[in-house]
């Protein structure tokens, strides 16, 4: 999959405008925060400011766009391995440097000798590449640790659990998405994902 598919499959998992309270990154569309949009000064409607409207403006293909050079060639995704790309690519979108450094944590963890910076450069791709090499099933081991990653958020931050448990009891939003990319003998069973969270309730 190239990473213009990629990017089009995560506009599609963000969805269309969404102004949740409880979510820091305020006015979101296609998963482009009005933070971001600042940050890059879109101005789409021209009237000399960045706010919702803006917001509210961008399309998809914008939002493609700014994915592309900004959330992926930027922070220099594609000197990962390319089982990496669109795991990362998504959580670039998601979580912003957090992304690499739940990476450079998982390469710490495993043996390599890595910074967590939060920055992309030779020494997280080399290391990468080598467990790669050694037939590390990193894909799966990354997806595992962005889904402790969001139970550790909302560990900490009630207002958060509604993104990781449903109003039902099942699984929210965040760990359906880190299972996207997980083999699914490594899902969480009910029984699993309930003895997780059972300290939430």
């Amino acid at each position: 999959m190239t990473p213009r598919e990629i990017a089009w499959e995560i506009v599609g998992r963000e969805g269309g405008y969404v102004d949740d309270p409880d979510d820091p990154g305020g006015p979101t569309k296609w998963g482009v925060t009005l933070g971001t949009m600042r940050h890059l000064m879109l101005d789409l409607d021209g009237d000399g400011d960045v706010d919702a409207r803006d917001v509210h403006a961008l399309t998809q293909e914008q939002a493609v766009e700014i994915f592309l050079r900004h959330y992926f060639h930027k922070p220099r995704i594609d000197w990962l391995p390319g089982q990496l790309h669109a795991t990362v690519f998504d959580m670039q979108v998601n979580a912003g440097s957090n992304a690499v450094k739940i990476l450079q944590r998982l390469l710490r963890d495993i043996g390599q000798d890595v910074a967590v910076d939060g920055a992309i450069g030779p020494q997280t791709a080399r290391a990468a590449e080598a467990l790669e090499a050694e037939g590390a099933p990193l894909r799966d081991a990354y997806g595992i640790a962005r889904r402790e990653y969001y139970f550790g958020l909302a560990d900490k931050r009630p207002q958060f659990r509604k993104y990781c448990r449903r109003r039902n009891g099942g699984k929210g939003g965040w760990i359906r998405r880190a299972e996207e990319f997980i083999a699914p003998r490594f899902h969480l069973s009910a029984a699993e994902f309930y003895a997780r969270i059972r300290a939430w309730t």
